[in-house]
């Protein structure tokens, strides 16, 4: 699978500028080791149903950070090691981990149903909860989020999808706050869930 670097890089300008023009009055230095997105008027909510067969919003997990990653479940490299590095971060976080809820949502409902979500995502830990939904919802909650994602012909697969890989971090608030890019590693991510938790 490629990740549109095109993409990425055009999403990665836009944020930058944006951070930029915060003036002089914003904060010398972010608490946080991921970008910091707090209040962007993007990726404010999801209405999907979960691989439980319940239909999920954000409302549903208030209270908790949520970390929130677009993919699919035959995705080679990508997805896999996103959900391992979340699955490690839980675990790095102890007793914290049951304040933190890792949804997964498949940019392929076609393939992905709920009883093949079931099968993969609480493979990487047994909390993780898989989102899906028609094509149509599914694309109207990846564009709120700004992701991207296309498909590409394969001859083993019959196709694979290119798509952006970032993970959104909420915090208990329900307000999205981070934003990974894909190979940032589980240390960030322990670090500024720690802070969210407690109260950042």
């Amino acid at each position: 699978m490629r990740i549109s670097s095109v993409f990425q890089g055009i999403i990665g300008l836009a944020l930058s500028l944006m951070l930029a023009g915060c003036g002089p009055s914003a904060p010398s230095k972010s608490p946080f080791q991921g970008t910091d997105i707090t209040g962007v008027d993007w990726g404010k909510d999801f209405n999907l149903v979960d691989h439980t067969g319940q239909r999920r919003t954000l409302a549903d997990f208030h209270g908790k950070a949520v970390a929130l990653f677009f993919g699919y479940t035959h995705c080679p490299d990508v997805c896999p090691t996103t959900l391992g590095e979340l699955a490690q971060t839980l675990k790095q976080l102890g007793k914290d981990a049951g304040k933190v809820q890792v949804l997964f949502v498949t940019l392929d409902p076609a393939r992905d149903t709920p009883a093949v979500l079931a099968q993969y995502v609480p493979s990487f830990n047994p909390a993780f909860l898989g989102l899906t939904g028609t094509e149509d919802e599914v694309a109207i909650v990846a564009k709120s989020f700004k992701v991207f994602y296309q498909k590409q012909a394969s001859a083993s697969m019959g196709y694979t999808l290119d798509h952006s890989a970032n993970t959104f971090v909420f915090d208990p608030q329900g307000r999205l706050r981070l934003m990974y890019g894909f190979g940032r590693g589980v240390a960030p991510m322990v670090h500024d869930i720690n802070q969210l938790l407690s109260g950042k």
